[in-house]
């Protein structure tokens, strides 16, 4: 099994995503370049964090022209998990994979900080193994997180079970004062109607290890990779 990690001009998590798969869940893992349009061989798709092109007119919205992002839609089209972290979740909100859009923080400045997820869902590839109320901490890092969806957007990811992470407090709470960017319903992650495409703005990716201050990331890594090998 390999994961493929895409490499945008901007990207700075990439090597973060890698060092999580690779050396952290022991799962061969490969750069892929914006480039690229070739994806055979690959398993996963991890679209990583950063500033891609500079955040030039808003996040991902010149990375969603990236050659690879054509290869990306087929791959998720044909079922294929693609998990977008942070400027990945933008990225795939520019691109269509996933609905609604991304909006500067509320408090119109970068927010990084550890914060605390609730699962709303462990019907993904990627939550299945996340225990039952168990609440995540993972940290955040962004200016552009506050995630939007205009009611009938809004209706339809609920009626159809794609929120998939809110911000909560350490104990579950809903609670506002808990949310660092100000998105609607408390919103950190959705997935798309055929379940294989996850976007969020949390870094599990940066919650592998118990002295970074937590692993609870793993708990997503290891849901997609049994994902892939019952699959």
């Amino acid at each position: 099994m390999t994961i493929g990690v895409l490499v945008f001009p901007g990207s700075n998590c990439d090597h973060d995503a890698y060092h999580a798969l690779k050396h952290v869940m022991g799962v061969e893992t490969k750069f892929i370049f914006h480039k690229e349009t070739d994806l055979s061989g690959i398993d996963a798709i991890i679209i990583p964090g950063g500033f891609s092109y500079g955040d030039y007119l808003r996040s991902g919205a010149i990375a969603r022209f990236s050659p690879v992002m054509q290869a990306v839609q087929e791959f998720a089209a044909k079922g294929g998990p693609v998990l977008g972290i942070c400027n990945g979740f933008q990225i795939l909100l520019e691109s269509g994979l996933l609905p609604g859009a991304m909006l500067h923080n509320q408090q119109l400045r970068f927010t990084c900080k550890q914060i605390y997820l609730r699962t709303e869902s462990r019907n993904t590839v990627f939550t299945s193994e996340i225990p039952q109320n168990k609440i995540l901490k993972v940290p955040v890092a962004h200016g552009e997180g506050n995630y939007y969806a205009d009611e009938e957007t809004l209706k339809k990811l609920i009626e159809n079970d794609q929120i998939i992470f809110r911000y909560v407090g350490p104990n579950g709470e809903n609670d506002s004062n808990y949310n660092p960017n100000g998105a609607i319903q408390n919103i950190a992650g959705i997935c798309n109607e055929s379940r294989n495409v996850l976007g969020m703005m949390p870094h599990p990716e940066r919650a592998m290890e118990s002295i970074l201050g937590s692993s609870d990331g793993k708990y997503i890594f290891e849901s997609l990779l049994k994902s892939l090998i019952t699959a």
